[in-house]
Formats: C-alpha cells, structure tokens, sequence
C-alpha cells in the first residue's frame, strides 16, 4: 500500500474482508517482503514502543529486513496511533494504520493483512501477554511446510502464568463448547482461542472471512485452505502495562461465532447457500420467539391471580405483550441491520402493526395445522402441536422479512 511520506498513516482498506493475491503495488522490487506482522491495539500507548523495540530486534536478526511490522490501532483515546506513528523514522519496517469508522480485533488483523506485503501473515498482541521469542519458532514451521503455525498454551513448553480457576474453567469450557459445535474446526488444534499464529498468504487468499468478536483463528481454519497445521508451546504471560480487554461480552462473542462458522461451512453450509435461506437470522428469530412463550404465560399467570381477569381477556392481553416482546427484540436484534435503514417513530409503529398482522395469521395457520394433523391424519396432539408451531414459525419468520423488515422509503 502506497502512503505519501515515511511518517504517513496507511489506509484504512474498505469493502469485503478478503485477502488478494499479490499485484504490482504490493510488491517492492521484484519480490514480495517474507513476512508480516499485525499488531492490533487499542488503548496500548503505554506498551507500544517496547513491543515495537523488542519484534525489531529479534525479527532483524532472524530475517534482516525481510518483514514489517504493521500496527493496526482502533482510534485509541490515549493516541496509541500517535505514539506508533512518532516511531517510524527509527524503525523503517514499522507501518502504521488508524482506523475510525471500524471497531474489533478480527476485522483490524484482517485489515492489516489486507495492507500487507508479506508472503507469510501473522497476529501478535500489543501487551507483550505473547512471547516474542516465540516467533522465531512459528517461522521455522512455515517455513517447513505448514500453512498455519500457531503458538500454543496446551503443548510442551506451553502454559499461563497466574490465571485464576475461574479463567481456567471459562477457557476450558469455551474449547470443550467448540469441540461439540465445530470439531471440524476446533478438533485440528489444540488451542483454538489463540490469538498468536502466522499463515501462509495463499491459504486465505481470495477468501472472505466473517468474524465476530475477537478469534480470528477460528475463521483462519474454518474458511481457509489450511492443510498442514504446526503448533509450538508458549506461557501466556500477565500484562505488566494497560489494562485487561477480557470481558463475559467477549465469550458471547466466541459462542456466536462458533455458530455462524457452523452454518456457513461444510455441509450445513453449502445447503444455505443452495437455497438461499437466511439461518442464522432465522436462528435469533426462533431464540426471541422462545422468550415469548415465557413472556406470554408470565403476563398470563399474572392476569389470572393477581387481576383477576377473565380467561379470554387474559389470553389475548398476555398473547399482545408477547407480540410486543417479541416485535422489540426482532427490531433491535434479528432485523436491526433493516431497521436502522428505517428509523423514525412512525416507521417502527408500521413495522409493529405489519408485524402483529403476520403473528394472527401464524395463529390461524397453526389452528389449522394441528386440527388436519389431529383430526384427519390420527397424529399425537402434542407432537402435531409441535409440528403446528414449526409451520407458523417459519411463516412468521419468512413473512416478517418480506413484509414488516424491509427498505421501502429511501431518501
């Protein structure tokens, strides 16, 4: 990527999330650099000149002048950016990106890879928590063959320093939810929340990747032409400067990530795809939908003991704030993305009534659903129920995004 001086920020590249082959102004002289190296920061200003001190020195004697070092800052309000620009005319394979209108781990490696002129690419993080040392080995395996070398807490040499049970069961379980989830994936290494890795270019090039949250490994493996993988151990290390980024939201993250890998890949994968049914959306339909049913018959039990209202009354009012639960959370979570392209009052409260519509309809489906499924076909009344419920809700679903969720005033 081309900039306008030494001292100049890269830009920021927008579009897909996809990696490109080589063109003419990736490369310096006739051959593209050997490696280079992401570090995503974000509140880091205290750390980044000794991580950038401590890689220079190392990489310069490993591959001299072979590499860059590519810091991919999150518009830090401390001026992370700033401080890493500053150290440009004292480390020539230092670049510098500042993003402000992107936000997240995953997508800020990716973005320095996009950047990147390096035949293999790596992640390091900013708070010197990864061994630098360990470089040199992950190299070495690239080097020999493998298409992804990723440093490891759970092989010889590997380990952390001074976590506690709780972090240990959370890390456990998150690897042990994965392995049920997506053991294609998850099943090759054996510390798939590492975020210390290189790959070969062309493993993930021409591919787009989709990541939620912060393990861009996961993805790396999951959508990438990877074959041979090499781990090599390292003791994840406490941070000395800064502050910690590992939140619940960050583990919430993991997990709906693990489920869109699930969906868009391998076999699953391929038959979305086919048919061109939107799953995942469906999925978070479905999860609101569940939590109507605890809404409706909460208002319901309410209704009945502590208003004393009549049966009828009780099942249509607890029914209407159901709707309404459910129409909020459709409009701020499932359909967002459609939503905010119609904001306003007004617009919300057609999207409401759109939506109220389809739900009676579903109502009058799954009445007769079950009756014909009841009646006429001799099947169990509970399973035909289920059934019935099924039917609706994919009516629900499909309707809503056809009629209540879709673009239909643009200025």
């Amino acid at each position: 990527m081309n900039t306008n001086s030494s001292n100049s920020l890269l830009a920021v590249p927008i579009g897909a999330l996809k990696i490109a082959e080589f063109t003419s102004d990736h490369i310096t002289g006739n051959n593209p650099i050997l490696l280079s190296l992401v570090i995503p920061t974000y509140k880091e200003r205290d750390n980044i000149e000794n991580v950038v001190n401590i890689l220079t020195g190392l990489l310069n004697e490993a591959i001299p002048g072979d590499y860059e070092l590519i810091v991919v800052d999150d518009d830090s309000p401390d001026r992370t950016w700033e401080v890493a620009q500053s150290l440009i005319p004292a480390y020539p394979q230092l670049r510098v990106m500042r993003r402000q209108d992107e936000r997240g781990l995953s997508s800020a490696v990716i973005r320095g890879w996009q950047a990147a002129k390096g035949r293999i690419l790596g992640v390091i993080d900013g708070d010197l928590q990864h061994p630098p040392e360990v470089l040199t080995q992950l190299l070495q395996k690239i080097e020999e063959g493998a298409d992804l070398a990723l440093a490891s807490r759970h092989v010889d040499g590997g380990g952390v320093s001074s976590w506690s049970v709780i972090r240990r069961f959370l890390s456990r379980g998150a690897q042990v939810l994965g392995l049920v989830i997506l053991p294609g994936v998850l099943g090759r290494v054996t510390d798939p929340m590492s975020g210390y890795f290189m790959v070969r270019r062309g493993a993930i090039t021409n591919v787009t990747l989709n990541p939620v949250g912060y393990k861009i490994l996961l993805e790396v493996i999951g959508r990438g032409k990877v074959e041979e993988i090499a781990e090599a151990g390292y003791v994840f290390r406490e941070r000395t400067e800064g502050e910690s980024k590992v939140t619940w939201k960050q583990y919430v993250e993991y997990i709906q990530h693990l489920i869109r890998l699930r969906l868009s890949t391998g076999r699953l994968g391929k038959i979305t795809r086919k048919v061109n049914f939107p799953i995942g959306r469906f999925l978070r339909f479905g999860a609101v939908g569940f939590s109507g049913v605890f809404v409706d018959l909460t208002v319901f039990h309410l209704m009945r003991t502590v208003i004393n209202l009549g049966l009828t009354r009780s099942t249509i009012l607890s029914a209407e704030v159901a709707i309404l639960n459910n129409f909020l959370w459709n409009d701020l979570w499932t359909f967002g993305d459609i939503s905010r392209k119609q904001a306003g009052k007004r617009q919300r409260f057609k999207r409401f009534l759109k939506f109220n519509m389809v739900c009676l309809a579903g109502i009058i489906i799954q009445t007769l659903v079950v009756n014909f499924l009841f009646n006429s076909l001799g099947m169990n009344q509970y399973l035909a129920k289920l059934v019935a419920i099924a039917v609706a809700t994919i009516w629900n679903f499909w309707v809503n995004l056809k009629l209540s969720w879709r673009v239909t005033e643009v200025k």
